[in-house]
Formats: structure tokens, C-alpha cells, sequence
């Protein structure tokens, strides 16, 4: 069987997309996406994204991390899916879809891709640093000297810690700078660091909020694989009218027999 794909990239958070709304593709096979995830012996990506037919909005989003299981919420994935839904005629300049986590808004900005993330209804410390679900679950940490901090080593050492069973944690890690903050991530599912994470950007702009460094959103937010920016409000300890906004590029296309 021949599958068509596109690949995408949101700030160096790159994704496989397919549009899977004839059900060709079989969303259970774990192995096969694992190895069209990998860079050696596939596609290579972050994760792989279908697009499936949905009743009530223009589309749904199924993401699955690179080790071939199905994700949670993936902001860039989720904004890359967006710009796909465009490309494709799927959806207009403004759009409505379903993912893991509800439904999110987006739209195409200036050249951009702005997509709403779900309210943040709860935040706990762990540590003293803020624990805090953007859709996907993400353990927050403020240092200096980010650009020298092993974060593979760092991240897989509180990935698994027992204050975020069952299923782990990603592990952000941030330092603020004059005009925003600086975000790397471990995520989990890819079990490495990667050029950013859309819902791990959001958790640590609204962390930067909550522990002082910035007194309110919007954030901007610079990542090894570009920039994003992150708009919200806090209310009673809750963030809400969350947006996320950044690039979400098209790489290329291409037929794979599988």
C-alpha cells in the first residue's frame, strides 16, 4: 500500500501529516508509525499527525509521538495540522477541530498560525516549580546558563519521578530574558529534547506569569527552533484565553509504500 504524506515543521518541531479521512491508514499499527517516525529507516519526524472526517467540526487531529503511541494534546503539531487543513481545503483561513484534549480554534495571521489552547483549570508545585497541563502535561524549571545545561540528561532524570505517575511528565526547562523567556524541552513519547513544544512553551509562559518574573501575558518565547508567542490571561490562579502563535512550515510531500 502507497501512503501520501506532507511534512511539517512548527519551530523545528517537525511532523509526518496525513490525510487519513478515507480510513486507509490504521491508526493502531504502533510499529509502523514508530518506523515512519525514525530518521534512519523512515520518514523522520517528532510525531506523526492524521487527519480523520469529523461530524461537528472541519477535522480531528490524532497525534502520535515518535515512539509510535498515540499523544496527548501537541501544540505545534496542532498549529502545523491547521496550516495542512488550509493547504489542503480542508478548512478555511479560520477553522474548528477536534483533538485529544477538546476542541481549539485556529487561524492563519500574517503569515502565522494562532491556535487557541484549552483553559488551564488547575497548577500544583512540585519542588517548588510549577506542574501545570497545557493539554499535555509539563513539569517547569527556571535556571540560568540554559545553553549549557544538558537537558537529555536533566529531563529523562525527572520524566519518570514518582510525583508524575502514572505516565510521566515533558520537563521544561527556562530562563528568562529582557523581552521574554528561553524554553527547552524533554518530551516525553520522543524521550529527548526537541526544537521546541508548543504545549510546553505555553505551560512555561504561563509559569513565568505565576512565579513573578513577568507580571502579565502575552510572553514571547524563544526556542532552538524559533520563536512563538503566547497569549493569556490570569484569573483566580487560572489562565485563561490562551493562543498560541508561531510558524507552522511546509517541507515537503511525498509517496511511501508501506
Amino acid at each position: 500500500m502507497t501512503i501520501a504524506f506532507n511534512k511539517y515543521q512548527g519551530a523545528g518541531n517537525d511532523f509526518i501529516m496525513i490525510d487519513n479521512r478515507n480510513g486507509q491508514f490504521n491508526p493502531e499499527d504502533f510499529k509502523l508509525i514508530n518506523k515512519l517516525c525514525d530518521r534512519r529507516f523512515g520518514i523522520g519526524a517528532d510525531g506523526l499527525i492524521l487527519i480523520t472526517n469529523s461530524d461537528e467540526f472541519d477535522f480531528e487531529m490524532i497525534y502520535f509521538n515518535s515512539d509510535g503511541y498515540r499523544g496527548t494534546m501537541c501544540g505545534n503539531g496542532g498549529r502545523c495540522a491547521a496550516d495542512f487543513a488550509i493547504k489542503s481545503n480542508i478548512a478555511g483561513n479560520q477553522m474548528k477541530f477536534n483533538a485529544a484534549d477538546g476542541v481549539h480554534d485556529a487561524e492563519a495571521l500574517d503569515g502565522l498560525i494562532r491556535l487557541k489552547m484549552n483553559d488551564v483549570k488547575e497548577t500544583r508545585t512540585v519542588a517548588e516549580n510549577y506542574f501545570i497541563n497545557t493539554g499535555s502535561p509539563h513539569y517547569v524549571l527556571f535556571t540560568n546558563g540554559l545553553d549549557n545545561l544538558d537537558v537529555f540528561q536533566e529531563g529523562s532524570k525527572l520524566r519518570w519521578s514518582e510525583e508524575f505517575q502514572p505516565g510521566g511528565t515533558n520537563v521544561n526547562f527556562v530562563e528568562t530574558e529582557k523581552d521574554g523567556i528561553y524554553v527547552r524541552t524533554f518530551e516525553r513519547g520522543v524521550e529527548d529534547e526537541t526544537l521546541s513544544c508548543g504545549t510546553g512553551v505555553t505551560a512555561s509562559a504561563i509559569a513565568s506569569v505565576l512565579t513573578g518574573h513577568f507580571v502579565r501575558g502575552p510572553i514571547n518565547v524563544r526556542t532552538k527552533g524559533g520563536n512563538l508567542r503566547v497569549e493569556f490571561v490570569i484569573e483566580g490562579g487560572m489562565a485563561k484565553n490562551i493562543w498560541l502563535t508561531g510558524p507552522a512550515t511546509f517541507v515537503f510531500e511525498g509517496k511511501i509504500n508501506i
